[in-house]
């Protein structure tokens, strides 16, 4: 497929309001997924029998609700520098499953120090960070999905 057929097929999407498109074939496999272009999902109304009393109903389960986080939790990571994901891909700790991970907690890292691994389209860029700091937290599991501008890394500036 050429970039012209594969730009026709992504303005077909855009225009046709689809939110995912998959297509494979023997010799090509293309996924295109948008995101955030629609209105966010409203709940579903819930139907009360006529026949219910009229008492007030009992909220949401405590488990859906997300609490608010605290202040103090903010702040613990405000002054914390964020290393983002500078494309889609998926990430990886490590050059291969046999060596160790390029950064771990603790670590002290400069400009310049490889700290991950994204592939994308089968290539395997090397993610090198932009700031001098040491590794605090890392945010995302090895051998998933990223996305652009997604936080890997909470370093601590030095």
């Amino acid at each position: 497929m050429e970039t012209k057929e594969i730009q026709k097929l992504i303005d077909f999407i855009a225009q046709s309001g689809l939110d995912e498109v998959n297509i494979e074939t023997s010799e090509l496999k293309i996924k295109v997924k948008r995101y955030g272009t629609g209105p966010a999902a409203a709940p579903a109304p819930v139907a009360i029998p006529a026949s219910a009393p009229a008492a007030p109903q009992a909220s949401a389960p405590a488990a859906t609700q997300t609490p608010p986080s605290t202040p103090a939790a903010v702040d613990a990571e405000a002054h914390y520098i964020t290393i983002k994901s500078p494309m889609i891909g998926t990430f990886y700790r490590a050059s291969s499953p046999e060596t160790p991970a390029l950064v771990n907690i603790g670590d002290e890292i400069k400009p310049g120090k490889p700290v991950c691994i994204i592939e994308a389209m089968k290539l395997f860029n090397e993610i090198e960070s932009e700031v001098a700091g040491r590794i605090v937290k890392v945010l995302v599991e090895n051998a998933t999905p990223v996305e652009f501008d997604q936080p890997l890394f909470l370093v601590e500036p030095v």
